[in-house]
């Protein structure tokens, strides 16, 4: 990058491209003699940086792991960061299961803190209000059933899927609202030797939800866990929480608040790995659409309002993404 040869600090290195992302940016790792650093190139005709930038400001005045920014050139979409490493907690878990205790159990933790010190900022971020939950939820509706699997919706379908929207979206915001990563799960977080885990992808973070970074980190559009082991797990965040929000929330509401939000955010995600695939030419995240729906058939037995989702998914959705 040519930019980055203009800094004093990398001046010299030879840009290593760093990892693939969703979005419009990209990452290169450049090493100095003692350090490494990462300069993310985000297009500003696709990206804004400012969120980014922003958000990794509140992370440090929270004293969480999170990429720094050591230099910016916003008009150009241009940030050199430090460097975390290259050890995702996919690739850790995926390598090493016997891992997943302790690599689960600091990312808990952290996104206790990052609730509890958050509160000094989550005024500052966008609300997760009803127009964004809805329009996630339209993905799954448009992209996935619509555009990918060309699914339609007669009067009783469409009637069934607006009252299934309604009781996810009910569900989010009767939640206490906290700083909500919004994409806390295995392919943004690192492990680190020194606060682990280290976190990534920040940019797009709101005040909404306090379960909502949980079900993202515990049931995982990428790796799945045993349903007992998710909810021991999930066990684990809700009694670290303070005793303020555990007065108001039992635990079978908890739990009701965890699963409910799981099934916005894998309809959200299933919808996005489809435009992925047709909108940005990306269709490697088809793959992930199964297990990542999974999670909303495994509800069925205990939620009978999603059964117009639950029978979707089963008999048409899964059958049309795995051919």
């Amino acid at each position: 990058m040519a930019w980055a040869s203009g800094i004093e600090t990398v001046a010299g290195c030879d840009p290593v491209p760093a990892s693939e992302d969703a979005s419009f940016r990209r990452y290169f790792r450049l090493r100095s003699d003692t350090n490494s650093f990462i300069a993310m190139d985000a297009p500003p005709e696709q990206e804004d940086c400012l969120p980014f930038v922003r958000v990794a400001g509140f992370l440090e005045a929270m004293e969480l792991n999170a990429p720094r920014v050591l230099e910016a050139d916003l008009d150009r979409g241009f940030l050199l960061l430090s460097d975390l490493g290259t050890r995702r907690y996919l690739a850790e878990l995926e390598g090493d299961p016997s891992c997943a205790h302790r690599l689960y159990g600091d990312a808990i933790d952290t996104l206790v803190a990052m609730q509890r010190r958050g509160v000094a900022f989550q005024a500052q971020l966008p609300p997760y209000d009803e127009e964004l939950l809805r329009f996630e939820l339209s993905l799954f509706r448009d992209w996935l059933c619509g555009r990918h699997l060309g699914i339609d919706f007669n009067v009783d379908d469409e009637r069934a899927w607006q009252a299934c929207c309604d009781l996810l979206v009910a569900n989010a915001f009767e939640q206490p609202r906290v700083f909500v990563h919004r994409d806390y799960h295995s392919r943004n977080l690192m492990a680190t030797e020194r606060g682990n885990p280290g976190i990534l992808d920040f940019q797009d973070a709101v005040e909404g939800p306090f379960t909502y970074d949980l079900v993202s980190l515990l049931k995982d559009c990428y790796i799945k866990w045993p349903a007992e082991r998710v909810w021991q797990w999930a066990l684990v965040f809700y009694r670290a929480l303070d005793v303020s929000i555990r007065e108001r929330v039992d635990e079978n509401r908890f739990r009701r608040y965890f699963e409910l939000m799981g099934a916005q955010r894998h309809l959200k995600a299933a919808g996005i790995f489809a435009r992925l695939n047709h909108r940005d030419g990306k269709p490697d995240y088809l793959r992930d659409v199964p297990r990542t729906l999974s999670y909303v058939v495994d509800l069925g037995s205990r939620y009978e309002e999603l059964g117009f989702l639950v029978s979707l998914i089963e008999e048409k959705v899964l059958s049309g993404t795995s051919t």
